[in-house]
């Protein structure tokens, strides 16, 4: 299994999770994006991953209906594993937006790292536990610095937020993230 397919699967397995953890009622909540549903998190995690992989000429199906957030993830996510798997795929060079990269490269930078991160988000609209190893933490952070102010554009993160002194590592990465482990779980 080449790097990028393994990652993806380290990252599908716990969001997976917590996508399954949903209740019907649940999708509709306030997700910490401001704007955004739970559902409407698992359809920008979709539509981006598609939008990326269509755009370099894969095949991808066609977009899962979204009514059943939960098999739309299941099946979207099991058709990207299948792309990411072909090493000859995960390899192809393209010009992307840091410079020249693979599709691999690129969707373990990008959309693998989303993947870490709205894991949290969907976990907060539903007021579940969230959490992250050191290993994802490691990860999110290494994204994070990686984008410089990029991560900051309109549509992709909000700006940083204070983290308080004390503060744990968890709660300083999600402020960086702008997002605030104080507010209210459920909106």
């Amino acid at each position: 299994m080449n790097t990028t397919a393994l990652r993806h699967s380290e990252a599908d397995r716990p969001l997976t999770e917590v996508i399954s953890s949903l209740r019907a009622d649940d999708w509709n909540a306030a997700s910490p994006c401001e704007g955004w549903t739970a559902r409407d998190v698992v359809a920008h995690l979709v539509d981006t991953q598609r939008e990326f992989l269509t755009g370099r000429g894969l095949d991808v199906g066609e977009r899962p209906d979204l009514g059943d957030a939960v098999q739309a993830w299941t099946t979207h996510a099991a058709r990207v594993a299948r792309i990411l798997a072909d090493d000859a795929t995960a390899g192809t060079p393209f010009d992307g937006y840091f410079g020249p990269s693979t599709i691999g490269a690129t969707f373990e930078r990008f959309y693998v790292w989303d993947m870490l991160v709205h894991r949290w988000d969907l976990a907060r609209s539903a007021g579940l536990d969230a959490w992250f190893t050191d290993t994802e933490l490691d990860r999110i952070e290494a994204g994070i610095d990686g984008f410089g102010d990029s991560l900051y554009m309109e549509g992709i993160c909000a700006p940083a937020v204070p983290a308080p002194e004390d503060a744990d590592r968890l709660t300083r990465v999600l402020a960086r993230l702008g997002r605030n482990t104080t507010a209210p779980v459920r909106g």
